[in-house]
């Protein structure tokens, strides 16, 4: 089947096991020579993305907050993580469908992240069994996915908004949470996230170059039209510590990453995590 089309079809998958199964057993038979049809203008079906009947989704301010520190709360802290992956597979998915018109390695770079997206998510299910519970046991809630939507129409802001914005936060929050969970003496999650983080820069690079490259296309100015896109789409603002290494392995450039550090309330100054 045609690469966007199959994209289109796993997306209304709605057991996240079988989603993240069937996604990685695709992609390992995805070759050069795969059919991409970049210019295939796909009708959208209804009820996109297809999710499962839990976890329950609710308002990030209905959720508690979860500790590293004892069993329940290590488990709905990796719940959560656990439930980023699999919105993540849904987001990589829905950017190789939706979007005609790029040139062909965009597509593939998005079926790549989507196949990463499920091993990461396949990895953190199975550690969440052994913790005595399963993905869908806690509530969470649906910004990533909220974001994408809301960027259904237009490609530029869906780059910029989604894996170098709202992902981009993952590269600052997981050398913390890592150092929480080997304090807790959990290893196994600390190898798991160590696995993400360095697949999650390759994951924001995808992200910054084609944003970059949208921009370049189309003559505009990636700095200006980021802070306008941040608040016309009313994109959440990343928090500080920031991880200023890997943001630059992930192709932020000095600029953007000392405006990051401009706009910290603390006023702390540019610095690694």
């Amino acid at each position: 089947m045609e690469l966007r089309q199959r994209a289109l079809q796993l997306l209304l998958l709605r057991d996240p096991a079988v989603k993240a199964a069937a996604v990685r057993e695709w992609a390992a038979t995805i070759t050069p020579h795969s059919a991409i049809d970049s210019d295939a203008q796909l009708d959208e079906p209804a009820g996109l993305p297809a999710w499962p009947e839990r976890p329950v989704l609710v308002g990030p301010s209905q959720l508690p907050a979860r500790t590293a520190f004892d069993a329940a709360g290590r488990a709905a802290l990796l719940h959560a993580v656990t439930h980023i992956e699999f919105n993540a597979i849904n987001l990589a998915l829905d950017a190789a469908w939706r979007f005609p018109g790029m040139p062909e390695a965009y597509y593939r770079d998005w079926l790549l992240v989507a196949s990463e997206e499920a091993l990461h998510f396949s990895l953190l299910r199975a550690h969440l069994n052994t913790l005595g519970h399963d993905y869908g046991d806690f509530d969470a809630h649906d910004g990533l996915w909220s974001m994408t939507d809301k960027t259904r129409h237009d490609i530029v802001a869906r780059m910029a908004l989604v894996p170098r914005t709202l992902e981009a936060r993952g590269l600052d929050a997981t050398p913390p949470m890592q150092a929480k969970l080997r304090k807790a003496g959990d290893l196994r999650a600390v190898e798991i996230l160590d696995v993400i983080l360095r697949d999650e820069v390759g994951h924001v690079a995808i992200g910054n170059r084609w944003y970059r490259w949208l921009c370049e296309r189309d003559g505009l100015d990636p700095l200006a039209l980021y802070a306008d896109l941040v608040v016309r789409y009313e994109a959440p603002r990343p928090r500080p510590p920031f991880n200023d290494e890997a943001r630059t392995a992930a192709g932020f450039t000095q600029q953007e990453i000392a405006d990051l550090w401009a706009r910290d309330p603390s006023g702390a100054g540019a610095q690694n995590v």
